[in-house]
């Protein structure tokens, strides 16, 4: 009988060299798949890691993915750290989104360039406001945030249905379902000419940094972090829990709204049903890639993005299918499952009782 023995002391080498190997077993699944569905693996490696390298356009692209990811992965490693587990950043994404675009339709030629201030303004807002939801619930009524936030994703995707079919839909838009284009004032600037990367890049880059500061040398921080590791020792010290939920979720919410409204403010320029585009959950992914750790969660936001490109690319160019990213994305987190628990535990041979 197979049986898992926790090991005294896991490496701490391991602990942070795990994702590199889990990465690599991704790697190698992945070829094993493309030989298995009849393609050459060369080449599907090529679109998941080469095509989105390779030139300044194709960065520009890769930008536009990795900046609603990371975004969103920093809010959850504060809420993870605390121990607080929000699993609903995409509803919290679309209803920063539906905020932003709100504020957009309100703007008309004569608004200030600044105006996509407070368009970004609003969206972080309305993240924040749908995130409340949930913190309130668990407060008041100690319901799980798990599912609390999960649920509320799917309203958040109804509640814009229900705005882009219905008062905010198009008239002069042949019935579709979407908003008219936002007017060019409320838009994000781009960095360069030639390229769709926006100042969001920046943005996401500053809240890296600023999230390091704030875990590692800020007493609030700190608080958060002993939370979510000993709550004992975080009641003795002072440190309140009620708080520590408030600013856990309002943070997550913040950035994940933040995430929408650079979203519909930069690439799309109006809100459609397909604004829902999975981040919330890959950068449930994105910040356990990246061990919940800023910089970790940089070069994770990369690699995730990596694999929306490469798998939008394997459906035009090898003929797979859609779901292709979203398969690599699940190889990479079973993958890292397996190593965190390879790293923890040893496997022992012996009887049953």
């Amino acid at each position: 009988m197979l049986r898992l023995e926790p090991r005294p002391t896991p490496s701490k080498w391991w602990t942070y060299g795990s994702p590199l190997l889990a990465l690599a077993l991704t790697v190698l699944l992945g070829v094993l798949l493309f030989v298995a569905l009849g393609k050459d693996p060369v080449k599907g490696l090529q679109v998941f890691f080469w095509e989105p390298i390779k030139s300044a356009y194709a960065l520009g692209e890769l930008s536009l993915k990795a900046t609603p990811l990371l975004l969103i992965a920093l809010g959850l490693a504060v809420c993870f750290r605390s121990n607080i587990w929000n699993i609903g950043a995409e509803g919290q994404f679309i209803v920063g989104a539906i905020a932003a675009g709100g504020t957009a339709l309100l703007a008309d030629k004569d608004s200030g360039r600044w105006i996509f201030v407070v368009v970004l303004l609003a969206g972080t807002l309305g993240g924040m406001a749908w995130a409340a939801i949930t913190a309130f619930l668990r407060d008041k009524f100690n319901a799980g945030e798990i599912l609390v936030s999960l649920m509320l994703v799917y309203v958040a995707i109804q509640l814009l249905g229900f705005l882009v079919y219905g008062p905010w839909k198009d008239p002069a838009g042949y019935n579709f379902p979407q908003t008219r284009t936002f007017d060019s004032a409320t838009l994000v600037p781009r960095l360069m000419a030639g390229s769709r990367a926006s100042i969001g890049l920046l943005i996401a880059l500053v809240g890296a940094a600023l999230l390091w500061l704030y875990l590692f040398r800020t007493r609030s921080g700190f608080a958060q972090q002993v939370g979510g590791l000993a709550p004992a020792a975080a009641r003795y010290a002072g440190f309140s829990s009620r708080k520590a939920l408030w600013v856990a979720l309002l943070i997550s919410g913040g950035t994940a709204g933040l995430a929408g409204a650079l979203e519909v403010a930069g690439p799309v320029g109006q809100l459609t049903p397909h604004i829902p585009a999975g981040y919330g959950f890959a950068a449930i992914i994105v910040a356990f890639v990246g061990r919940l750790h800023p910089l970790g969660m940089v070069l994770s936001a990369i690699l995730l993005s990596m694999f929306y490109i490469g798998g939008e690319l394997a459906q035009s160019r090898l003929g797979l299918p859609k779901s292709i990213s979203g398969v690599f994305q699940g190889l990479l987190l079973f993958m890292l499952l397996a190593c965190d628990t390879m790293v923890n535990y040893r496997i022992r041979a012996g009887r049953s009782a």
